[in-house]
């Protein structure tokens, strides 16, 4: 195509869209900013890239982690701070889970008045649940599809505001002005291939996570980490990249079904973990919790136990709840026992279920400041999975639901505030908004030669490395060949040439997804490859234990000036003494 006619109809091909705030993911943390920022009676945006009430937030079916004391009195936020930076391993951003543990029952009880249906205890209080790495039972949950109950409620909380949303809408690029302020957007529309030119001053990141780097993974097809490498690009900091969680149970068999969480919610209402010879294995990982552990500690025993030969026949271990009976098990655990039945014709009431651990979530994400959520990135905020800091190398279960309320809000706060403190426009260049155009069309309209690639076989091969080279276990010298073979797969991206038209193309959006997952995979192995120690997702079978000095160190990822990926070793400022004095007295309690 002539340049003269490509730029005609590039301009033909975008409209413009102006709000105050643009909100970047429909999930629990996107919504709940854009209730924050649209209460302000600012304009809002909110972009998704599938339905609104599709977002990964229904996957975490556990519960909410509050210490609202209502079924043990004696929690506290102390107490939850303290399991939290233990499970951590104390690469927490310390301020951020302070903030957290002390705002999550705020995050509760304004759910529950919005119109959020919560078991309860016999006197008619929210009912909580015991969960693995929780000190007492803290989870206020809605059986065990509690992250739907919060999207449904948060659904009809934005839709109630003036929030405009736009659905099966994909972002590609953020804009920034010549001060390095944030300008705007570029999306186009999944249906149609439209584009839509957004602007706007201020920029939510709520995107969630990656796991689809991953073959095996619970998360649905919209987790190929768009935001995280769009912040990256615009020039924002990544922290803790390294930690990718794997959930120690995830379906195994039928093989469609491989992956699909089986929530930690089973093992809260006491199911049993068992090798193929029936023994209760964690006695032998962790003798005092059990198989209320936490993550990283459950995966790996799971794995290991597969992996010296004591798996199921389907290449997993035993989860067991039958003895609970049917009746309580339709009462706590209904969605499990549905997903079960349907998709491996398994009676959990009857006989056990088969789980190994699957991808689930990222404790890395884009560096933010904890109370308002903004990066260094003028008019850049993020919350939820796609911003780091809280969870430190292990998140504890029922910590990412809490999270998505409590930032999600501050997110929305930070944005509102900073729009009513500046004066610039939100003008971005037409020749930058072609361009990007012009970048997205690429594999739609270039010649095709004898080079082309296909985004999905791509995308297969990067899976298949980070399964083999960057699982729950890992050492240098693979990490090292792992890198070699995501490189390569970067090299050929220029070369990705999908077929048809804009309208209802798949191919087309594997192409832009896959240059996001290539990108983040290369960040998660350069940052483990320095991580030369064993520290919660983290664990160099090359090294015998954690490293002192490491565990003073975040690794901050930013690009540099060639355009390449530049760590940094940052260290942790020590936590301020009413925090620190929290472990001391912790101690001389043992």
């Amino acid at each position: 195509m002539e340049g003269n006619e490509h730029l005609r109809r590039a301009r033909e091909n975008y409209e413009t869209r102006e709000h105050d705030v643009l909100v970047i993911g429909a999930g629990g943390a996107g919504l709940r900013a854009a209730i924050s920022a649209a209460d302000r009676g600012l304009s809002v945006g909110v972009v998704t890239k599938s339905l609104l009430g599709k977002a990964h937030t229904v996957m975490a079916e556990g519960g909410i982690a509050a210490a609202i004391g209502n079924v043990d009195p004696d929690d506290s936020w102390q107490q939850h701070f303290i399991d939290t930076l233990n499970s951590g391993k104390f690469l927490n951003n310390w301020r951020k889970a302070e903030i957290y543990t002390k705002e999550a029952p705020a995050g509760v009880y304004e759910l529950e008045q919005w119109g959020a249906l919560f078991n309860r205890t016999e006197v008619g209080k929210i009912h909580q649940r015991p969960f693995g790495g929780h000190t007492y039972r803290r989870l206020a949950h809605i059986g065990d599809r509690t992250g739907l109950e919060m999207i449904r409620t948060l659904q009809e909380k934005t839709l109630a505001t003036d929030a405009k949303v736009y659905m099966e809408t994909t972002v590609t690029r953020l804009f920034k002005d010549a001060q390095g302020r944030i300008a705007g957007a570029l999306a186009y529309t999944r249906e149609n291939g439209k584009f839509i030119h957004f602007k706007a001053k201020a920029v939510v990141m709520a995107t969630g996570g990656w796991g689809r780097i991953y073959k095996v993974t619970s998360n649905s097809w919209e987790g190929t980490g768009d935001g995280c490498i769009l912040a990256y690009d615009a020039g924002a900091e990544l922290v803790d990249m390294e930690m990718v969680q794997f959930h120690p149970t995830g379906m195994v068999w039928p093989p469609g079904a491989r992956g699909i969480l089986v929530t930690e919610g089973v093992r809260g209402e006491g199911g049993v973990l068992r090798n193929a010879s029936g023994e209760r294995f964690m006695e032998k990982y962790d003798p005092d919790r059990m198989e209320l552990s936490t993550r990283d500690v459950v995966a790996r025993a799971n794995y290991t136990e597969v992996q010296e030969g004591r798996g199921t026949p389907h290449g997993g271990v035993y989860l067991d709840i039958t003895h609970l009976g049917y009746n309580e098990i339709m009462k706590r655990l209904p969605t499990m026992h549905e997903q079960f039945l349907k998709l491996a014709d398994v009676d959990i009431a009857r006989e056990p279920m088969e789980v190994f651990p699957t991808v689930h979530y990222n404790m890395g994400g884009i560096k933010v400041e904890p109370e308002t959520c903004a990066t260094h990135v003028p008019g850049l905020f993020a919350a939820g999975e796609v911003a780091g800091g809280l969870h430190g190398a292990n998140r504890l279960g029922g910590n990412s639901l809490g999270d998505l309320l409590v930032f999600g809000r501050r997110a929305g706060d930070g944005a509102a505030d900073y729009i009513e403190q500046s004066t610039h426009s939100a003008q971005t260049g037409e020749e930058e908004i072609l361009t990007e155009i012009g970048r997205v069309l690429e594999p739609l309209e270039k010649p095709a030669s004898d080079k082309d690639e296909s985004p999905y076989l791509l995308q297969e091969e990067l899976q298949e490395a980070m399964m083999e080279h960057a699982n729950l276990m890992r050492d240098g010298d693979s990490l090292k060949e792992g890198l070699g073979k995501i490189l390569a797969i970067k090299d050929r991206l220029p070369n990705i040439k999908v077929g048809g038209t804009r309208l209802f193309n798949p191919g087309w959006h594997a192409a832009q997804d896959v240059r996001y997952l290539t990108q983040i995979s290369e960040i998660i192995i350069r940052c483990a490859l320095e991580r030369k120690e064993r520290r919660g997702a983290q664990w160099r079978l090359d090294y015998d234990g954690p490293d002192e000095e490491l565990g003073k160190i975040n690794f901050v990822v930013k690009r540099n000036e060639q355009g390449e990926v530049g760590i940094e070793k940052r260290e942790i400022p020590p936590m301020p003494e009413h925090l620190a004095a929290l472990f001391k007295e912790e101690k001389a309690k043992v």
